[in-house]
């Protein structure tokens, strides 16, 4: 068992390297495409009689749909609830109404939460979590029925694995609950065996609708 264990977080850890590494070129790439934007900007501006395109957070805010996520749960035999129905992906401004709290997935802000093993002190918004949901990150939070030693046990594990963030939530129905994009589950403590076979499966898993997208570069509260 402990053989297969080390074999499972071997091949976690050899998965995530490589998510970053696709990360980091698509970051270089990124930043040459904003260079060259920049450039073709200026030269625009010079040459004057140009137009000035409105950026995303103008038009966009103040047309965009809030999010009508439509579905339920089913739980599975391992204790894990699957969302089966529609999870919107458009990047808005607006306030979203989640069906589930946490939210599992749906329309959401275009920043993200930093999620490469950070730990947050206070209630995230929902909407920037769920894009850290989007890029295969696992989100551990707790409501004030957790205890303290739990709730330090937790974080020290978050603070190890990348892909994952943590935080508050006294909205939630449980003590501990652990999220996935479209996957969630409560857990007994932060010794409960579910916590690292929800990571394992999950972090980085096959649920994950944008795979290697950034966990840092995005909001660290």
């Amino acid at each position: 068992m402990g053989s297969a264990n080390t074999t499972g977080s071997a091949a976690r850890k050899a998965r995530i390297e490589q998510m970053r590494r696709a990360e980091q070129a698509r970051e270089r790439r990124g930043r040459v495409l904003v260079i060259g934007g920049s450039v073709i900007a200026v030269v625009a501006l010079v040459a004057g009689g140009v137009f000035v395109v409105k950026s995303q957070s103008g038009d966009d805010a103040s047309t965009a749909a809030d999010s009508k996520a439509s579905g339920n749960f089913v739980t599975g035999a391992d204790g894990v609830k699957t969302w089966k129905g529609k999870l919107g992906r458009t990047h808005v401004a607006k306030t979203v109404k989640y069906p589930t709290e946490p939210p599992v997935g749906g329309d959401h802000n275009q920043v993200w939460m930093n999620c490469d093993g950070d730990v947050y002190t206070k209630a995230l918004n929902n909407m920037n979590a769920v894009h850290s949901l989007e890029h295969g990150a696992v989100w551990v939070t707790y409501n004030s029925k957790a205890s303290k030693a739990d709730v330090d046990a937790l974080a020290a594990k978050v603070k190890k694995t990348p892909y994952t963030l943590m935080s508050p939530d006294d909205a939630q129905a449980d003590p501990i609950m652990l999220t996935a994009w479209g996957h969630q589950r409560t857990v007994t403590g932060a010794s409960d065996p579910n916590v690292d076979t929800f990571l394992a499966k999950f972090v980085q898993g096959e649920q994950t609708p944008e795979p290697g997208a950034a966990c840092t570069g995005g909001l660290p509260q």
